[in-house]
């Protein structure tokens, strides 16, 4: 089984929903079918066949969750030097051509949310950034075309 990177805190928040899941909705929906059950026919019962399809739906994300934490490889990065960019740290860039800036985390793939500044190690970005230092210039494709970036910054918070 290939293993998947993970922030400790993208791996909490999966094994959080996943408590969620088993301890909390996993019990509501078996009460909404007893519920459901007990009004007869089962036949032409909108709310059981509801519940039962919701059933599904959970016992699948549950099952999901599971495989994820069962290949899950958690890396705290902020014990690391923050000389290179690895995994977990925080990088600030500045787009050459424009002169923006940007400020990313490098997570895993199962991480990612560009919305919220962290891009994925196997990203085009995030694959030009690794073993890079402060001051090194990073050219990558992005799927707008090609771009470079000057590494202002690395740090871990």
């Amino acid at each position: 089984m290939e293993r998947v990177p993970f922030t400790p805190e993208g791996y909490a928040k999966l094994k959080a929903e996943l408590d969620q899941l088993e301890k909390v909705e996993r019990y509501e929906v078996i009460k909404a079918i007893e519920e459901a059950r007990a009004h007869g026919d089962l036949s032409e019962n909108a709310e059981y066949h509801a519940a039962k399809e919701r059933q599904g739906q959970l016992e699948a994300r549950i099952q999901y969750l599971n495989s994820k934490l069962a290949a899950a490889e958690v890396i705290d990065s902020k014990n690391q030097p923050c000389d290179r960019v690895v995994f977990g740290v925080k990088v600030r860039l500045e787009n050459i051509d424009t002169g923006e800036e940007s400020v990313y985390q490098l997570v895993g793939p199962d991480e990612a949310d560009i919305n919220q500044g962290r891009i994925s190690v196997k990203s085009p970005l995030g694959r030009a950034l690794i073993g890079k230092e402060e001051g090194d210039e990073v050219e990558f494709n992005s799927p707008s075309g090609p771009k470079t970036y000057e590494i202002l910054e690395i740090f871990v918070e």
